[in-house]
């Protein structure tokens, strides 16, 4: 049986995998994008992210811009949810 009080996830996207992508938009803020890996980095430092987030960041590719938290994610193997047409 479902618990009616746990947030529902889009298919192959695990709760796991929505707190995680969460704790990096948390310490990225809205204001960083589009932002390069160092300016990531950087600003998840300044934020006082967790371990696991500034190791996530420092495996981005370098390089490449970043619009938003979910190419992010999606750079680090995190699943994210599809969008329903």
């Amino acid at each position: 049986m479902t618990d009616p009080h746990q947030a529902a996830t889009s298919p192959g996207t695990t709760p796991a995998d929505v707190e995680h992508r969460a704790a990096i938009a948390e310490a990225l803020g809205k204001e960083v994008w589009p932002a390069d890996k160092d300016a990531l980095v950087a600003k998840a430092q300044e934020s006082h992210a967790s371990d696991r987030v500034l190791a996530d960041l420092n495996r981005l590719p370098a390089h490449s811009q970043f619009t938003n938290v979910q190419e992010v994610a999606e750079a680090l193997g995190i699943s994210t949810e599809s969008h329903r047409f």
